[in-house]
């Protein structure tokens, strides 16, 4: 018979393993013994289901191994027990052909992980427990990187901390609404959006970067990602690379992000033109971000095949690249990005219309229509109301954002007293007026909507604290 060890392959951990058998049958405890003590494990003993109860009283077991006929207490009702008392614990059961009924009543009972026949293949026994323990450390460590996720988000929180003191007041305000959003939302895939969102939004943050940009272009473009049926994780990827499609000017001096893209001069514009490559060169490396990454690269291509980095035209441009293209320009439009001209909504509608066919996909021009129709359609919706007048249960209409286009409270945000009490101390102590969009329908019947926003500011600007 080979050497069963071998077959395992498994160090030694740091601290010995604690493994339980029980049988009433000394020899074949015995056999256990001398299988599983050459791995490392400390092995206890117990010749019944009483004594390995009593046995385990005050004492960390790591493994169980139990036979199914035992007198007095059976191993079902035994690992049926250890499961109460210990549930790290891993149960398996050694049973009989002829036991099949009761091993089902094990598995449904006490949760055993696995079940062995009579007689067991050591090579088999020994690779089972290995198995069992390196799942539970799997979910062990699972846990611990769950918990260095949520420890790594609050640091995150505190990259602004070495900017002007203007940035560490943004700083604080983004922590309190990041707590608020843990209170709000147990979706991890809504948490990970948001981190996305405000590491897109760390470059415009710089002075004279263009507030709430990368934003807007991811809203846009998800939703219209969505108006066209895309799946789910298409219009995940395309938001995302709405967020990220600028990420490759990271490096742009403050005079680059200060104009638009007409303004630039020969070297600034060769240097532009790099930017995808730069974009998708920062998220390959990340494994789900490959598709993000390809949209990023390709979203200044043209159906036409003028566009760059590679020249592609018509359906070799990824439909996220293409999503992203008419997103992204016209947002531009309507804040000055391309031009030193600033189009109105209707004028940039009519702009991206003429483009189509040569700069944009028809398909995706059309969806973009029927997005900003829906647009306008919800601010109407709306109103913005002072933040004196908020009431428990109003809900924010859209994203809360800073004069430098950060999220303080997300769109849908649900309000309580404790989050009325903070917004009410923010603004006792300044000297800024807070304007909040909040749904009509959240409104009590009585109240007036004397700041309707869609008489009084753009839909497409971005809402926040105002001077």
């Amino acid at each position: 018979m080979s050497d069963p060890t071998a077959a395992v392959g498994q160090p030694a951990p740091t601290q010995p393993v604690t493994l339980l058998v029980v049988d009433d049958e000394p020899s074949v405890l015995s056999a256990l013994r001398r299988l599983f003590r050459p791995q490392g494990y400390q092995i206890e003993q117990a010749s019944s289901g009483a004594e390995a109860l009593e046995l385990m009283t005050g004492k960390h077991i790591d493994v169980v191994i139990s036979d199914m006929r035992m007198p007095g207490m059976d191993g079902a009702a035994l690992l049926e027990q250890v499961r109460e008392r210990q549930p790290g614990a891993v149960r398996i059961l050694l049973t009989g052909y002829s036991d099949i009924g009761s091993t089902v009543a094990a598995i449904n009972r006490g949760e055993i992980h696995r079940y062995i026949a009579k007689p067991w293949d050591d090579n088999d026994l020994l690779l089972v427990v290995a198995e069992a323990l390196k799942r539970r450390e799997l979910e062990h460590q699972n846990a611990a990187l769950l918990d260095l996720t949520r420890e790594q988000n609050e640091q995150l929180q505190q990259l602004n901390h070495t900017l002007e003191a203007r940035v560490d007041e943004r700083t604080q305000q983004l922590q309190a609404s990041t707590q608020a959003l843990e209170q709000a939302h147990d979706d991890l895939n809504a948490s990970f959006m948001l981190t996305v969102k405000v590491f897109s939004g760390l470059l415009e943050m710089r002075q004279d970067g263009i507030a709430g940009h990368a934003r807007r272009v991811g809203d846009l473009a998800g939703r219209i990602a969505a108006q066209m049926g895309l799946d789910d994780k298409l219009q995940r990827d395309v938001q995302l690379a709405g967020l990220l499609h600028d990420i490759g000017e990271v490096g742009y001096a403050d005079g680059m992000l200060s104009k638009p893209v007409s303004k630039y001069s020969a070297d600034e514009a060769m240097h532009y033109q790099r930017h995808t490559l730069d974009g998708e060169a920062v998220l390959m490396p990340l494994e789900h971000f490959h598709d993000v990454a390809i949209m990023v690269r390709q979203h200044h291509e043209r159906v036409d095949g003028r566009g760059f980095p590679d020249g592609l035209s018509g359906y070799a441009i990824s439909v996220g690249a293409r999503i992203v293209a008419v997103a992204a320009d016209y947002d531009d439009l309507v804040h000055g990005g391309l031009s030193e001209r600033v189009y109105t909504a209707a004028q940039a509608r009519a702009a991206i219309g003429e483009g189509q066919g040569t700069h944009y996909d028809r398909q995706i021009v059309a969806a973009l229509m029927a997005v900003l129709d829906a647009i306008e359609a919800e601010a109407t919706a709306e109103v913005e109301i002072e933040v004196r007048e908020l009431m428990v249960g109003m809900v924010l209409s859209r994203d809360l954002l800073s004069p430098q286009g950060a999220i303080l409270l997300p769109q849908g945000h649900r309000f309580d007293t404790r989050m009325i009490a903070k917004l009410v101390d923010f603004a006792s102590r300044g000297e800024r007026r807070m304007l909040l969009p909040i749904l009509k329908r959240t409104l009590p019947a009585k109240t007036a909507a004397p700041h309707a926003s869609g008489h009084h500011h753009n839909h497409h600007a971005a809402k926040g604290v105002t001077a």
